[in-house]
C-alpha cells in the first residue's frame, strides 16, 4: 500500500471519511481553510525560493494577489468572505517577513519530498508512507530544522507538539533521505502563521520506530477491513460540519433523506413513527422492555438495509456503533510475560495494567498477547441522544 500521514490520520478521526476519499475516490470540495493555505503556503516558497534576489513584502504580497482568486467562486462564495480571506493572508506575510527576512536563513529545501519504505514482516507484505515537508534549513550551529506551517487558529500545547506523530515522520523521512542529519542535529517546529508563533521539539530514534509500528498497525487494520468487506465506521464529531461528505455518511444520510421533499427509502417501514415512538419511550424512561426490544430490532433492521448508522427524529437521534469488548485470558497471558519478567507488573490480572503494559512492550510479545491471550468479539449498539439536531438547511455549509 502507498500511502501518506494525512491519509493515515484521516482514518484514525473517521474510517468512514477515510473510504470515501481514499478508497471509492470520490471527488469533494476542498473547505476555505484548505485552499486559502494553499495560497499562504505557495507565496512563502516564492519568498525564499528566489534566492540570492529575494523578493520584496510588496512582492511576496503580490505573488499571493495574482493567485488568490480575484472575485466570489464556488470557496469563496461572497465578496465579503473572499476579502476576508485575502486580507489575512496579506496580514499573515507582512508579519511573517518581517519576523523571518529571507536573507537571515539558509533553506536547504522546500516541499522536500520523501518516502519511507515499512516492512510488515507478520504479513509479508511492503508499504510505502510519502509525504512533503514545507521548509528544511541549516542553522548557524550546524544544526537541522524541518519547518511545518499552519494556518490553524488553535495553537497546541508544548506536549501535544512532543508527540505528533506527523513530525516524527517527517524526522524520520529526512534521515532517511540523508543520514548524517541524526536524531541529535535535527529539530522539528510546527510555525503557527496566524499567531506567528513556533513551537519547536526534538525526537529521539525511539519515535522513529515508534511512528512506525503505529503507521503498520493502522495499515494492517485498512487491509484487514478492505480485505473483509469490513464497514468502515464514521465517527460523528465537531469536525463532521466540515466534511464534504456529510451527505454521504452513514450517520447523516437519514437527516438529509428526512428533509428531501421526495424521500428515498428503498421499503415502507415507517422509521420515522418507530423512531419517535422509541425516542419518547427512552425519554419518558418507561420500563416497556419487549417493546423497546422489538423497536430495536426494527431500527437495526432499517440501518442494515439502508446503510445508515443513525436515524434522526424530532426528539433527538438514535446511533448504531460497532462495539469491540476484549475477554482476557490470564492463564495464557502468564505463559507469554512470566518469562520475560513482565508478569509481576499485572499480578491482580488487571486490564487496565494490561493494557498500559502492552505500549511498552516488545513487537513480538505484543503480537503473542493479541494471538493468544485476548479474545475479540463485535456487536451491535444503538445509543440514544436526546438532543435535537439542525436541518441541514439551517447549518452553515462546511467552512
Amino acid at each position: 500500500m502507498r500511502t501518506s500521514y494525512s491519509a493515515l490520520q484521516t482514518y484514525t478521526q473517521c474510517p468512514q471519511k477515510y473510504k470515501f476519499q481514499e478508497i471509492d475516490r470520490i471527488p469533494a470540495k476542498k473547505s476555505k481553510e484548505a485552499v486559502f493555505g494553499t495560497y499562504v503556503h505557495s507565496a512563502l516558497n516564492f519568498m525564499f525560493k528566489q534566492t540570492p534576489l529575494f523578493p520584496t513584502v510588496e512582492e511576496t504580497c503580490g505573488h499571493f494577489r495574482i493567485n488568490f482568486p480575484a472575485s466570489p467562486n464556488d470557496v469563496f462564495e461572497t465578496e465579503a468572505i473572499r476579502k476576508a480571506y485575502f486580507d489575512e493572508g496579506v496580514r499573515i506575510l507582512k508579519s511573517f517577513y518581517k519576523k523571518n527576512p529571507p536573507w537571515n536563513f539558509s533553506v536547504l529545501g522546500l516541499e522536500t519530498r520523501f518516502e519511507v519504505i515499512l516492512e510488515d514482516e507478520k504479513n509479508s507484505a511492503t508499504h510505502i508512507l510519502a509525504g512533503k515537508i514545507d521548509r528544511i534549513d541549516k542553522l548557524s550551529d550546524g544544526t537541522y530544522e524541518i519547518i511545518d506551517y499552519k494556518t490553524a487558529k488553535r495553537l497546541p500545547s508544548q506536549e501535544a507538539v512532543d508527540s505528533d506523530l506527523q513530525l516524527s515522520l517527517y524526522a524520520l523521512g529526512v534521515q532517511k533521505k540523508w543520514p548524517h542529519m541524526s536524531s541529535e542535529n535535527l529539530k522539528v517546529s510546527l510555525y503557527f502563521l496566524k499567531h506567528q508563533e513556533k513551537l519547536s521539539s526534538l525526537r529521539t530514534p525511539d519515535s522513529g520506530q515508534r511512528v512506525l509500528r503505529n503507521a503498520l498497525e493502522t495499515i494492517s487494520e485498512i487491509s484487514t477491513r478492505t480485505a473483509g468487506n469490513k464497514q468502515f465506521e464514521p465517527m460523528p464529531s465537531a469536525l463532521c460540519d466540515y466534511c464534504p461528505y456529510k451527505p454521504l455518511c452513514p450517520a447523516w444520510k437519514h437527516l438529509y433523506r428526512k428533509r428531501a421533499t421526495n424521500p428515498t427509502d428503498s421499503a415502507p417501514l415507517p422509521i420515522d413513527d418507530i423512531t419517535k415512538e422509541y425516542l419518547a419511550l427512552k425519554k419518558e424512561d418507561q420500563k416497556n422492555g419487549k417493546r423497546m426490544d422489538e423497536l430495536q430490532a426494527k431500527i437495526k433492521e432499517y440501518m442494515e438495509r439502508e446503510g445508515v448508522t443513525r436515524v434522526f427524529g424530532d426528539e433527538g437521534y438514535i446511533s448504531r456503533s460497532v462495539q469491540t469488548r476484549h475477554s482476557y485470558r490470564f492463564d495464557k497471558i502468564r505463559e507469554i510475560l512470566e518469562p520475560i519478567g513482565k508478569w509481576k507488573d499485572i499480578l491482580d490480572a488487571d486490564e487496565k495494567k494490561l493494557r498500559s503494559l502492552m505500549k511498552e512492550l516488545p513487537e513480538e510479545t505484543r503480537q503473542k498477547l493479541i494471538l493468544y491471550g485476548i479474545e475479540t468479539r463485535e456487536f451491535i449498539a444503538l445509543k440514544v441522544s436526546l438532543k435535537k439536531i439542525k436541518s441541514p438547511e439551517e447549518v452553515s455549509p462546511a467552512q
